[in-house]
């Protein structure tokens, strides 16, 4: 039955029958045969069908909830007995904020020296699509806000909080200034994340508090982007410090302290609740409390 609560999980998660094979990599009538025998089995309707996915049945939506605990207790059976043999092993999956990009590389690299057996793989996500690959098995661990949009029910470990830089080009008016505040940058060309990465909501409710409406001229989901457009023209941007001075660092660049808002929204681990974690995702949580805090 577990390979039938898979395809049943990749079919609520798609909303679509065709991509939930590919996802899986198996025929479409492969999967609506699985479906279909788990129904029989459950002896309930899951899926409403037409022409084409009509979503969950409510006897479905109870059955996902199920679904998704009976796969994942089977996931951690499997890593346990791996981990009880060969030590910690396996791939694991870091879903990041595009922000928090540096610290996914520096713990994966850190928790590798460590558990040479352990391989990653690192996903630039927004807070929302994290939270959403969580919960149908497309990540293992996140990072993301851990203190301020509702999460849900998960396990959370700090590691920073973020401290909000301009980052300007050496020829800018702002350049030679030690702090900037906020309501300086009202008429500024700015180029700034799009808004549905949540640091972006951040920024706006930080230019609210300072009584300002500025207008982002570019928008972009890539913060390498943004840096290019201010490394090529008088544009500015506001970023986290840790990946400003990553990114602005050998070229010609400066980064500024913003001020007049209060302290930076906490980023950390995000995993899936459970009661034990897998050794691996407990590891990891472990190894977060370790880290250096360079800017706590």
């Amino acid at each position: 039955m577990l390979d039938k609560l898979e395809m049943f999980i990749a079919v609520a998660r798609e909303r679509h029958f065709g991509r939930a094979a590919d996802s899986l990599g198996v025929t479409q009538p492969t999967l609506s045969a699985g479906i279909k025998q788990l129904e029989e089995q459950l002896g309930v309707q899951l899926i409403f069908r037409g022409s084409r996915f009509g979503g969950l049945t409510p006897e479905g939506q109870s059955a996902l909830v199920w679904a998704r605990r009976i796969v994942g207790d089977a996931r951690q059976l499997k890593d346990e007995m791996r981990n009880t043999r060969h030590g910690l092993s396996g791939r694991v999956r870091i879903a990041a904020i595009p922000t928090a990009l540096t610290w996914a590389a520096r713990l994966s690299a850190i928790f590798n020296d460590q558990h040479p057996n352990v391989r990653f793989t690192i996903l630039s996500r927004t807070s929302r699509d994290i939270l959403t690959m969580l919960e149908n098995f497309e990540a293992d661990i996140g990072i993301s806000y851990i203190d301020n949009e509702p999460m849900g029910r998960v396990s959370t470990e700090h590691l920073y909080h973020e401290e909000y830089m301009l980052v300007c080009s050496d020829r800018s008016s702002f350049a030679s200034q030690k702090s900037v505040g906020w309501g300086e940058l009202d008429g500024q060309k700015l180029c700034l994340l799009t808004p549905d990465m949540q640091n972006r909501r951040i920024i706006n409710k930080n230019f609210m508090d300072a009584g300002i409406a500025p207008e982002a001229w570019i928008e972009s989901n890539s913060i390498v982007a943004l840096v290019s457009n201010v490394e090529s023209g008088d544009w500015l941007t506001v970023l986290p410090a840790d990946i400003a001075r990553f990114l602005a660092g050998g070229k010609p660049l400066k980064i500024i302290p913003l001020s007049g808002a209060g302290r930076g929204h906490s980023v950390g681990l995000v995993a899936p609740y459970r009661e034990p974690h897998t050794p691996v995702i407990d590891a990891l949580l472990t190894q977060a409390r370790r880290l250096p805090r360079w800017n706590d």
